[in-house]
């Protein structure tokens, strides 16, 4: 791989050149991720009574006043530093130079040593520094707000994350900043290929993210779990802008302990509904395991593009056939992603990165593909005569007509004859069908049934009409279309009223004579 072929966007958080960037920079547990989430409207960090949650910088778009923005919440920095801390320290102060405005956030019930370091450290950035003082919920905390004056910073500002108050002032005073007055109407968002790394533990994701990006985006260790937040970042390949999204390995639920790595992993998944395409990183060394089965099923039932990715082919041991056995014996364990694509790479050695790319590309195509309904209703006919569906127990099954109603996620709709007791195996041989004539090879699709009547009158049930006997037919028409009346009761001993009831019922026996 080569920087001809991938190389950072012009809309890289590091070297942006339109789009400003703000960094949150602060002490562990001052409330830089909760301002975060406060900010963009919505839970992208982890936030956790924890010290040091966040590790990796997290940049997200953000609409200022309608403009786009690119938001970066970072690792708290610490004095005492241990294992992944001064790793996270690097990071978080090496945004400070590349940022266009920069809020320094505190703590306002406390001011510790850390706290004095960033300020020194933050001297030479004071122009394009807000100081920010949190926790301010409560009225008797507002005269703290004097005391943060002493530090010599011309911008400061209390506000409380949580609470949402002072929020509004800030933004103002950061559109100040940057120079930018509030617009009526966001502009629209470009479209991008969204391409999420998933997979378990170690298995090289964070690895891969810094290759594509082209720089360390992602902190990469052996420990596992040093991936916690959703890091983003942008490429370029071919003329075409790709978003990655590198996520923490996702572990069984019996292994998982800390709430914080419960976080993780549901923000790993979560990401799903994000991606266009998922790249499902596999150890080539270990092979497909089961909780990569259970990572398949989740994206798969969304209907993403799914590549399985044979990470670290540059420890196997060199033996002709043993890429083809490890694929083999993929396909032999799970056939439900008989569709999907193999991809065999070394993040570590850059190898084969840009036939990765390639399949990548030909996925997201063929999840934006849409078919023309005629053409599809064409093949319907011609794959019913091809294999009649099965007879039920009232007859054969009938499939009449079907439209393609979305892309990415790929959905057709059948109408039927019948939906209870629709046989499976008629279901997959017309999603294998629409795989095989229609171009979509590489990607999942679903089919929903929705059951056609001929004519729906005959089967909607309206007010009950009066039954007409025979012999009520016959009494009306030989009485002129009267009804015999029912005799009214006669008292006994009246013998006129007998009279005149014996006459009727003779001359009616005449009649019909």
């Amino acid at each position: 791989m080569t920087d001809s072929i991938i190389s950072p966007p012009s809309e890289s958080f590091e070297a942006q050149a339109k789009i400003p960037v703000v960094s949150i920079i602060g002490r562990p547990n001052v409330g830089k991720s909760t301002l975060f989430n406060r900010l963009i409207g919505k839970r992208r960090a982890i936030t956790d009574p924890t010290p040091g949650v966040t590790r990796d910088p997290i940049p997200e778009r953000w609409l200022l006043g309608n403009h786009p923005v690119t938001l970066i919440d970072s690792g708290g920095v610490k004095l005492e530093r241990e294992g992944l801390d001064d790793l996270v320290a690097e990071k978080s102060l090496g945004l400070l130079g590349n940022s266009d405005a920069i809020i320094f956030m505190m703590d306002c019930t406390e001011v510790t040593a850390e706290d004095h370091e960033l300020l020194e450290f933050l001297r030479p950035y004071t122009d394009k520094v807000v100081l920010v003082v949190n926790k301010l919920d409560d009225p008797k905390r507002q005269d703290l707000l004097w005391e943060y004056y002493e530090y010599g910073y011309q911008r400061i500002l209390g506000v409380s994350a949580a609470h949402g108050l002072g929020i509004e002032e800030l933004e103002e005073m950061l559109l100040g900043m940057l120079n930018l007055v509030s617009l009526e109407d966001a502009p629209e968002e470009e479209d991008r290929v969204k391409l999420a790394i998933m997979g378990k533990p170690n298995t090289g994701k964070s690895t891969l993210t810094n290759l594509l990006v082209g720089r360390d985006v992602s902190i990469v260790s052996e420990i596992a779990g040093t991936t916690r937040d959703v890091v983003m970042g942008s490429f370029t390949y071919k003329g075409s802008d790709f978003t990655v999204l590198d996520t923490a390995g996702i572990r069984r639920k019996s292994k998982v302990e800390e709430d914080v790595e419960y976080y993780s992993v549901n923000r790993a998944i979560k990401t799903i509904d994000e991606a266009d395409v998922v790249l499902l990183m596999i150890d080539s060394v270990e092979g497909l395991a089961d909780q990569d089965k259970k990572i398949a099923n989740l994206i798969v039932r969304r209907g993403k593009g799914i590549i399985l990715v044979l990470n670290k082919i540059d420890l196997l041991s060199g033996v002709g056939n043993e890429l083809e056995a490890i694929k083999d014996r993929i396909r032999f364990l799970f056939p439900i992603l008989s569709f999907a694509p193999i991809a065999a790479i070394s993040a570590l050695e850059a190898q084969d990165i840009g036939k990765l790319l390639d399949t990548v590309w030909s996925v997201w195509r063929q999840l934006n593909k849409r078919i023309d309904t005629a053409r599809l209703n064409e093949a319907i006919k011609d794959w019913g005569e091809a294999y009649q569906p099965p007879r039920g127990t009232t007859g054969h099954f009938k499939v009449y007509y079907g439209t393609q109603i979305s892309a990415n996620p790929v959905k057709f709709l059948m109408f039927v004859n019948r939906i209870k007791e629709f046989p499976q195996i008629y279901i997959q041989y017309l999603k294998n069908c629409i795989r095989r004539d229609l171009g979509f090879t590489l990607i999942p699709i679903e089919i929903d049934l929705r059951e056609r009547r001929r004519n729906p009158s005959l089967h909607e049930r309206g007010p009950k009409a009066p039954v007409v006997t025979t012999a009520k037919r016959e009494v009306k028409r030989n009485t002129g279309g009267r009804a015999f009346a029912k005799p009214k009761a006669v008292k006994p001993g009246n013998k006129a009223a007998v009279g005149k009831i014996r006459k009727s019922r003779e001359k009616m026996g005449n009649k019909r004579g």
